[in-house]
This record gives C-alpha cells, sequence and structure tokens, in this order.
C-alpha cells in the first residue's frame, strides 16, 4: 500500500481509508493459509482449538459460535460476498457437476443473511463446476477464452506463477464484478436498520493476472524484489519444510525477470481493488452512511512474491504471516500508526463491540476499539499439508524484537530472528548461545498457547 511507504504501487483510495483511520504496522494473522486464517478470523480462536491446521481439510463447522451470528443477534443484516472458503472438502471430492450456488445456504448458517460465493479462480476452469461468476462471464461472450487462459497457467503446473494479462476487460474482472454485486446489496439495505458486510476479494492470488488496464500501467515498472540472503544452517525438520515450501513455489525457475513479471501482475490485482474499494466508500457516502459506518481492511495471509526464493505463503517470514490491517471508525479520526501488536482474531471482537453486541465467549480475541496497548506477543501456526495422520506443525510468535519459530510436535526450536537489527529475517540466531534465554523464553510462550 502507499500509505505503508511503498512509493511505486496506486492505492490512493485504500490510503484514504488510513488517513481517516489507525493503520496497525503489526498485524499477524493465525495462520498464513487460507481455510485456518478464515476459520480464526470468524471464531476469534486459534485454529489448533477448533481443529483448522490445513487446505481442504473437514469442512468448518457450521454451528460454531461467529461474530457475525452475534452482530445477527444485535438486530443486523450481514452478508458475504467473495470468498469464504469455510468449506473445501465438498468442493473438491464431489466431482461431476458442482453448482457453487447451492453451497449458500451452507455458508449462510455461520452468521449470513446473504451470500455470494467465489472460491477462486482456478475453479471457474473446472469442468461441471458452475458459480455466479462463470455464468456472468457465459452472459459476457467470454467464458470460454477466460477458462482457456486459467488453464495455461495450472496450479503446480510449471506455469503455476507466470505472470500474465487477463483477456477480459476491468469491469469483467472478477474483482469489479464482486464489487457490484456488493454495491447492489448495499443499495437494497434499509436505512433503518443497521447491516454488516464481509466483501471478501478473491484477488490478489494466484493466478497471477491482472486487468488489462492495470498490467499496462505497470508494465514497465521496476519493482524491487525482497531479501534472498537465506545462507544460515536449518535443523532437518524445518530444512524439509522449506524444502516442501520451495517445491510448491517452484524455486528453481524464481529469476529476478520471472518474479518481477508476477509482481506486476500482482500490482495490477491490487489497484484494481483499489479502485472498487473507492467505489465502495463513494456509496456509503452518497448514501448519507460514512458517518455511521466502520471499515476494516485487512487480509487471511500475505504472500511471499520471491522473497527468500519462495512464492505462496505457508511460513511465518513477515511477508506471508503479516497482514495489511486499517480501521476507520465512524466519521474518520486523525491519522494513526499503530505498532501495537495485534492478530486477526481481534477484528471479531472489535466489531462486536462497536456494534454493541454481545461478545463471544472463550476466545483469543480482544478488541481494540479504545484500547491502545496491544499484545506482549503475537502467535501464529500451521500443519504441513501431508496424508500422514501425524505431520509436523510449526508455530511462531513473536514481540516487538524477536520472532521464534519451534516445530511442536518435536519441540524443536528452527527459527529465531533480531526484527530490530534484521528487519529482512536474514540471519537465523538459533546457533547462537547468547540467544539461549530468549529462546526458552518463546518455548514456554509458544507451549502456553497449544496447552
Amino acid at each position: 500500500m502507499g500509505c505503508a511507504g511503498n512509493a511505486l504501487i496506486e492505492t490512493p483510495n485504500i490510503d484514504r481509508l488510513a488517513a481517516r483511520g489507525v493503520r496497525y504496522t503489526n498485524a499477524w494473522c493465525q495462520s498464513p493459509i487460507c481455510q485456518p486464517s478464515r476459520a480464526a478470523l470468524i471464531t476469534s480462536r486459534y485454529p489448533s482449538e477448533i481443529g483448522v491446521l490445513r487446505n481442504f481439510g473437514p469442512d468448518m463447522n457450521a454451528e460454531w459460535p461467529t461474530f457475525m451470528k452475534q452482530l445477527q443477534a444485535a438486530g443486523y443484516a450481514t452478508a458475504n460476498i467473495g470468498k469464504t472458503h469455510y468449506y473445501a472438502k465438498g468442493l473438491v471430492e464431489a466431482g461431476g457437476s458442482v453448482d457453487m450456488r447451492d453451497m449458500e445456504p451452507q455458508v449462510a448458517k455461520f452468521g449470513f443473511d446473504h451470500v455470494v460465493e467465489e472460491f477462486d479462480r482456478y475453479v471457474h476452469a473446472m469442468d461441471g463446476v458452475t458459480t455466479p461468476y462463470t455464468e456472468y462471464l457465459k452472459g459476457e461472450g467470454v467464458f470460454e477464452i477466460y477458462r482457456d487462459q486459467i488453464r495455461s497457467i495450472w496450479r503446480l503446473t510449471e506455469q503455476h506463477w507466470d505472470g500474465v494479462t487477463s483477456p477480459l476487460t476491468k469491469e469483467q474482472d472478477l474483482t469489479s464484478f464482486l464489487t457490484r454485486e456488493a454495491q447492489s446489496w448495499i443499495g437494497a439495505q434499509s436505512p433503518d436498520q443497521p447491516f454488516f458486510l464481509q466483501l471478501s476479494y478473491v484477488q490478489p492470488h494466484v493466478p497471477l493476472m491482472g486487468d488489462p488496464e492495470w498490467a499496462a500501467y505497470y508494465s514497465g515498472v521496476d519493482i524491487p524484489r525482497g531479501s534472498q540472503a537465506d545462507k544460515f544452517e536449518n535443523e532437518p525438520v524445518w530444512a524439509d519444510y522449506l524444502s516442501w515450501c520451495g517445491h510448491h513455489a517452484q524455486s528453481h525457475r524464481l529469476s529476478d525477470d520471472y518474479v518481477l513479471r508476477g509482481a506486476r501482475q500482482y500490482y495490477a490485482m491490487i489497484s484494481l481493488i483499489d479502485e472498487c474499494v473507492g467505489r465502495i466508500v463513494s456509496q456509503v457516502d452518497a448514501l448519507g452512511q460514512l458517518d455511521n459506518t466502520m471499515i476494516v481492511y485487512s487480509s487471511d495471509h500475505g504472500e511471499m512474491l520471491g522473497d527468500h526464493g519462495l512464492m505462496a505463503k505457508f511460513n511465518f517470514y513477515r511477508s506471508s504471516v503479516q497482514v495489511p490491517l486499517i480501521i476507520m471508525p465512524p466519521g474518520g479520526c486523525s491519522a494513526r500508526t499503530s505498532e501495537a501488536l495485534v492478530e486477526l482474531v481481534d477484528i471479531g471482537p472489535t466489531l462486536i463491540e462497536a456494534a454493541g453486541a454481545e461478545p463471544l465467549q472463550n476466545t483469543q480475541g480482544q478488541s481494540i476499539l479504545n484500547h491502545t496497548n496491544g499484545r506482549d506477543y503475537l502467535f501464529s501456526e500451521i500443519q504441513k499439508q501431508s496424508r500422514r495422520d501425524v505431520a509436523p506443525t510449526f508455530r511462531a510468535a513473536r514481540d516487538q524484537r524477536y520472532r521464534c519459530t519451534i516445530e511442536t510436535t518435536t519441540n524443536t526450536i528452527c527459527e529465531l530472528f533480531d526484527l530490530q537489527r534484521d528487519p529482512e529475517e536474514t540471519q537465523n540466531l538459533i546457533h547462537d548461545a547468547e540467544h539461549r534465554d530468549t529462546m526458552d523464553q518463546f518455548r514456554e510462550r509458544i507451549a502456553a498457547k497449544v496447552t
């Protein structure tokens, strides 16, 4: 984001949210992967508590208490438009014909009165799968060229991380489609009833495919690549895991030019999201509700985008585990940047407090509304994607100075970084006797979170 110091990217509308709100510079997701992170967001509980540590594991439980249900109970109309990833197993195993619109009632049980569900752009090219967006593209007469483009850069193939330009116009892009769906729902709301909308854009996400207008804008931009200086010796369990991450990222293909082509498309996707955020905010303003509306901008995880020789997420480097978080209160406030340590599980309690709803019980989240001190340390966890019953489980914590990763089935310390002296996380200190006490402290902190 421009407001976060990126001088190359165009995000004027998101920047305006930051100019009228609080931008948190140290926000973590609870798992650097989609489904566990989203489960934590809606329940304000950690992934291990609710048994969701992987993608494509058991579907999430619609009986869980969620912050959306608390808002419903307080009289709010609620909607989700875009990705939820509350289920996955059923989609993958269903086979034959799958109409994702039939799954919307199941998603609604998590606390939504209205649902427009889009999983990702790969499902659009799967035989037999129908979504609201595929039906829209068929009506536009462009579904086949879009499907063929997605298939040409299919996930886990050699072309997985290719940066390409979409054959669709900007207004036909999935981000624009979801924005129109959101605007339609907002426009239909009664001024006498409060509402909550979760507008969850699928992008920016692989495939790295931006719309033609924004892709052209970034076509000549030289986007610098992040740190590559990982020369330290890793513990075997972590070395094996990073090898898996590298295989998924196809690290052998990640030349500077190759990463740059993908980064340009990634920036293009972000700028279209920014443009669409502007449309939503302008609509709420035109309805006379901007002084009565809290806006939260965040994400379920980050993207490595070539940093440390990796793509995707799955790890606790800053590019993967740190997420943007901007909160603009009703009517706005003086711009403030906060270094407080906050987590994604804190968003639900914050919205609940702002709405005057009943709080969730027995959760890890805490409202950050009018509470500026933040946490003593942050926590995140992930389990290796594996068919084995017992797979390595990695957990990380950070305070204002250090970040530490532990594989908790063997109690192996895998990483320790001094974020003040080494913000790019290039010097792993686990073999440095000087930091043994620090590692012991983190071992205790992480153990306290999982027992």
